[in-house]
């Protein structure tokens, strides 16, 4: 696992933890099956998850955190099976708008939200996200988190589980 955090991402505005849950029906790369990973890319930061060796439903529950700037920005992954004796193989890509997640947060603040489980917003799948299903975005344990279920995009299937938790989102006052 690797990453590699941006050195000019303007203003930080806060952190965004990407948990890599796990894939479905991902496609078959090698003779029956595939070794598949994540790589996810956030402006310049970029991060890895492991291999997880002949599999088309992997369990990753792996943990990255990036810095986000004030402009909501756009989380791309792309999944591919690991190769030894040539390169990778692609398996798919898909990407999510992270402005929801952010404008959802901000409104929170602003209506003071405090009650445990608050669905803020529900997003539906859109051109600007590859969203399997509608994902709702909620106050949880003080913290707000999207469950969310791409797509896979350039592929005949597969389907990528991740929660996206915003952390030190720095307090927001209403407008006059």
């Amino acid at each position: 696992m690797y990453m590699s955090n941006s050195v000019n991402m303007g203003s930080k505005f806060g952190q965004v933890k990407v948990i890599v849950v796990q894939g479905r029906r991902l496609v078959i790369r090698d003779f029956k099956s595939s070794d598949p990973y994540v790589i996810l890319k956030l402006g310049n930061q970029t991060a890895k998850t492991k291999v997880i060796n002949s599999c088309l439903n992997p369990v990753w529950n792996e943990e990255f955190h990036f810095s986000i700037s004030e402009h909501a920005q756009v989380l791309k992954l792309q999944v591919f099976d690991k190769d030894h004796f040539k390169a990778d193989d692609k398996m798919g890509n898909a990407h999510l708008s992270l402005q929801p997640l952010v404008a959802s947060a901000r409104l929170r603040k602003i209506l003071g939200v405090t009650a445990e489980g608050t669905t803020l917003r529900k997003v539906i799948p859109e051109s600007d996200n590859c969203l399997a299903a509608d994902s709702s975005i909620n106050w949880v344990n003080g913290e707000v988190v999207q469950d969310v279920w791409l797509r896979l995009c350039d592929v005949d299937s597969g389907d990528i589980e991740l929660k996206i938790i915003l952390i030190d989102l720095p307090s927001a006052a209403p407008s006059k």
